[in-house]
């Protein structure tokens, strides 16, 4: 028990503790910021996507290759495709 009859052996004990618990602590702020930030580019690249089928589809009217039949289509089409479905081998 010598060991903690020394005050330095303590105070560095302490601070080990208190390195390995802050270092979890942000380790595990930062695996949730992670995660947001995903589910954020995710939204944002759905959103992206829908606006391109929108250009896509008023292209195709302007060109007079667009029927009714064929409205909002590409939109869905592209909206409900996700970046992730594209990188599957």
């Amino acid at each position: 028990m010598s060991f903690l009859r020394r005050p330095s052996a303590v105070i560095g004990a302490l601070n080990l503790c208190a390195i390995a618990g802050s270092t979890y602590y942000l380790r595990s702020h930062h695996v949730y910021n992670l995660g947001e930030f995903e589910a954020r580019l995710d939204e944002i690249e759905g959103t992206l996507r829908g606006h391109i089928g929108l250009i896509e589809e008023s292209l195709d009217r302007v060109e007079g290759k667009a029927t009714e039949a064929d409205r909002g289509k590409k939109m869905d089409e592209y909206y409900g495709k996700r970046g992730r479905d594209d990188k599957k081998k």
